[in-house]
């Protein structure tokens, strides 16, 4: 999707970004923290582009219809994953069926990779399969004295460079149209990623766009780390650079920061929800604008219900690293409501993999302009270069969502977030210093996470509050007992003048006083000892008292 944005799409500076302070308001739905287990993790960018590239992945065989969202945990031969390690080969399971149906391949590292890293350039080199095809871009360091961590800026259209240098970070302006052109037939593809792979490669130019930002890391490494870290690279892009930007991040596990912006269908937002948001640029309309797509994506178009994947599991398979999506509800072109759902779906995975906090969402902006300034999301990049790339901060993610775009998770999964058994994340932390810098100055939870064992049956609840000026956001945690629970209802009361305004995996009964919440569907059975979450939004003052649980 391509909208006129008031902005040339040739610039090479982008500034995307106001200094004005960050304007809470009270149209929005925020889960503050993601809390985990292992909330607060920081995890480093992976030594390798795809680290599940040994997994044995089986066939999907035919495919069936499902409405509902695919279980992201689920395994194609029907079994679901049990441990944090076990993510690394679903995650391979999720890369190929998106590879399939969605995007096309992307080639493993060519034979050759090679090119030079100067202070304001970088050339890449690349023979594979007998062929060879040359590019480059542009580099502009941060003050100060390097090497530096970097973020590829797609097409001159992203995050603001101005923030992502004051933060530490070095921009690399890349022209992803010199990889993968645009305006040509799906049978005559170009660009330096079609020079190699052909012509008529059934492979997108989204994917195409990504494998040439690996192919700059690649000699990124190669350089010896005296400008540039390899280890720390970010990308970021708007509109149909945001797809690629998605794409891109999604691929190579050696990216510690990924920022779509406004990426609209064919992006972030999950390929089920568009057909039915007013006004979403339609599948059929993403996949013809532009070859942005693979060539086998046509045959879902009319019916993305028989997609064995979906873009919650893109937005999966960037966990544990940073993953900040920034989007607009003022555009119904673009999805966003679609785009929540997808954020919040892969938010599950996070957590499941004991990183929460390394994920961020926003879509709650004042200005509609498309790809316009963002005063909004000044503070989440910069938090998020600091804590990724510069890596001195650990600030915990967001999820800010519009109410005019906001989705509801549970009306498109009929499945439950497994409690994963093993250790930290499948990346290691980095083995750096602890940060230096001061805490955030939001204020923590009003409410600390429970500390005393679940009762000998039935079940207990506890809360977490976050509140702000005039609204909270509520968590609620229900763990069984001795005893596996079939069901719960969960009483909380609330302060006088408070209400209930949204909820998520429980249904309301209810919205001010003593509320009751029940459980939905896919999280009514809890095992002994285990707990499932819920949460909810409102107005006024977050509740206090102790929550109280029945078990059925």
């Amino acid at each position: 999707m391509i909208i006129g944005s008031g902005r040339s799409r040739t610039r090479s500076a982008v500034v995307v970004l106001a200094a004005a302070a960050l304007a809470v308001t009270g149209t929005v739905t925020v889960v503050a923290r993601t809390t985990t287990a292992a909330a607060g993790v920081l995890a480093a960018a992976a030594p390798v582009e795809d680290e599940g590239a040994d997994c044995a992945v089986p066939d999907p065989g035919s495919l069936t219809a499902n409405a509902k969202l695919p279980d992201p945990f689920k395994k194609i031969n029907g079994t679901r994953i049990t441990t944090r390690s076990d993510w690394r080969c679903r995650r391979a399971e999720i890369k190929d069926l998106a590879e399939r149906y969605v995007y096309g391949r992307k080639p493993r590292k060519p034979a050759t990779v090679t090119g030079t890293v100067s202070a304001t350039n970088i050339t890449v080199n690349v023979t594979d399969q007998g062929r060879s095809s040359s590019f480059s871009t542009r580099v502009e360091l941060p003050s100060g004295t390097g090497p530096f961590p970097a973020v590829v800026v797609l097409g001159g259209l992203g995050a603001d460079t101005a923030t992502i240098k004051a933060a530490g970070a070095a921009v690399i302006s890349y022209d992803p149209l010199s990889v993968g052109k645009e305006g040509t037939p799906r049978n005559n593809k170009q660009g330096a990623f079609y020079s190699i792979y052909g012509a008529t490669s059934s492979t997108g130019l989204l994917m195409a766009w990504a494998w040439g930002v690996s192919r700059i890391i690649d000699v990124i490494e190669q350089s010896g780390g005296n400008i540039l870290k390899a280890d720390a690279t970010g990308v970021t892009g708007c509109s149909r650079y945001g797809k690629g930007t998605f794409v891109t991040g999604a691929f190579d596990q050696r990216i510690a920061l990924t920022m779509p912006i406004e990426s609209g269908s064919g992006g972030a937002p999950i390929f089920r929800g568009t057909p039915g948001e007013s006004g979403s640029q339609p599948l059929s309309s993403a996949y013809g604008e532009q070859p942005w797509l693979g060539d086998a994506f046509n045959s879902f178009t009319g019916n993305p219900n028989t997609l064995p994947v979906d873009t919650h599991e893109m937005v999966a398979m960037v966990a544990p690293r940073g993953l900040l999506i920034m989007e607009n509800p003022h555009i119904d072109w673009l999805a966003a409501r679609s785009g929540s759902v997808a954020a919040l779906g892969g938010a599950e995975v996070y957590k499941a993999l004991g990183a929460g906090d390394n994920i961020t969402y926003w879509s709650d902006i004042q200005d509609g302009t498309h790809c316009a300034v963002r005063s909004e999301w000044r503070d989440p990049l910069q938090k998020f270069i600091k804590k990724f790339l510069t890596r001195t901060g650990n600030d915990p993610g967001t999820i800010r969502i519009a109410s005019k775009k906001a989705g509801n998770l549970a009306d498109w999964r009929d499945w439950q977030t497994p409690t994963l058994s093993d250790g930290g994340p499948t990346t290691p932390p980095p083995t750096t210093a602890p940060p230096t810098t001061t805490p955030p100055t939001t204020a923590p939870p009003t409410t600390a996470p429970p500390t005393t064992n679940p009762p000998t049956g039935g079940c207990s609840a506890s809360v977490t509050n976050n509140q702000w000026v005039g609204g909270f956001t509520t968590t609620v945690r229900v763990t069984a007992g001795s005893s596996p629970v079939n069901g719960w209802t969960v009483g909380v009361t609330l302060p006088s003048g408070s209400s209930v305004t949204n909820t998520w995996n429980a249904t309301a009964s209810g919205s001010t006083g003593t509320v009751q919440f029940t459980n939905v569907s896919y999280n009514g059975s809890i095992a002994p000892g285990q707990s499932t979450e819920f949460g909810f939004q409102g107005t006024g003052t977050a509740p206090g008292q102790t929550p109280t649980c029945t078990a059925r």
